[in-house]
């Protein structure tokens, strides 16, 4: 089985969008801590609330439209 490339190669070898989101969405769950200020978690949580998704989800999209929005 060879080794699964990471998002710099994809990046670099010129996979389209489509393949880069399907790879940041790939993979198991890992637990991430991180502050911000109080003010931006509560509006995130509320968009997230007013779309209809988890917060959790809300910033999994945000990092990936982040990731793969032509910044390479």
């Amino acid at each position: 089985m060879g080794r699964q490339m990471n998002y710099s190669e994809l990046v670099e070898g010129g996979a389209s969008e489509t393949q880069i989101q399907g790879f940041l969405a790939e993979g198991d769950q890992t637990a991430v801590t991180f502050r911000v200020p109080k003010n931006l978690k509560e509006a995130a949580t509320e968009t997230a609330r007013l779309r209809g998704v988890s917060f959790s989800a809300f910033l999994r999209s945000c990092v990936i439209n982040e990731l793969t929005s032509g910044r390479r």
